[in-house]
C-alpha cells in the first residue's frame, strides 16, 4: 500500500472555490493523500487598522464551510485557523507538522493581496518544499 502524501492546503477567501476543489480531487487522483487546510486569519477590508484578529470568525467560518465541502467529495482533510501573515501560518503549520507538497489557492490576479506579496514562491523558498498555485476564477465561486 502507498504512502499518504501529506498535503499542506492554504486557503483564504478561496477555501471553498470550485478551482481549489478540483485541484484536490486532482491532486487526490495521483495517489493517497491526506489534505490539511490552514486558513489564515487575515483581516478584510479596513478592519485590520483597528483590530488583527478581526479575521478570526470569518477564516473560522469558511475553514468550517470548506472542510464540509472538501468532506462531501470523499477526500480527507483537517484543517485549523493561522496566523493572518499567510507566510507566518505556513511557517506555524510546518513546525508543527511535517508535508510533503503545499498548495496555495488566491483570488484572481489583479484583486489577489496574495500574489501582490507574492506569497507562493515565498512559502516555497521558506518550506523547501514543492508549491503549486490554484487562481479561484470569481470572488462568488471563492465565497461559496
Amino acid at each position: 500500500m502507498a504512502e499518504q502524501t501529506r498535503v499542506l492546503v492554504v486557503a483564504n477567501r478561496t477555501a471553498g472555490s470550485e478551482e481549489l476543489l478540483r485541484a484536490l480531487e486532482e491532486r487526490a487522483a495521483q495517489g493517497p493523500a491526506r489534505f490539511h487546510l490552514l486558513v489564515p486569519s487575515t483581516p478584510r477590508g479596513a478592519s485590520w487598522a483597528f483590530d488583527m484578529s478581526a479575521g478570526q470568525d470569518v477564516a473560522e467560518h469558511d475553514l468550517e464551510g470548506a472542510l464540509e465541502r472538501i468532506r462531501a467529495l470523499g477526500l480527507e482533510i483537517d484543517g485549523e485557523v493561522g496566523d493572518p501573515d499567510p507566510v507566518a501560518a505556513v511557517s506555524d503549520a510546518t513546525h508543527t507538522a511535517e508535508y510533503d507538497e503545499v498548495i496555495v489557492s488566491t483570488l484572481p490576479k489583479h484583486v489577489s493581496k496574495w500574489l501582490k506579496l507574492d506569497v507562493a514562491h515565498k512559502v516555497e523558498h521558506s518550506t523547501g518544499l514543492p508549491v503549486t498555485h490554484v487562481e479561484a476564477h470569481s470572488r462568488a465561486e471563492a465565497s461559496a
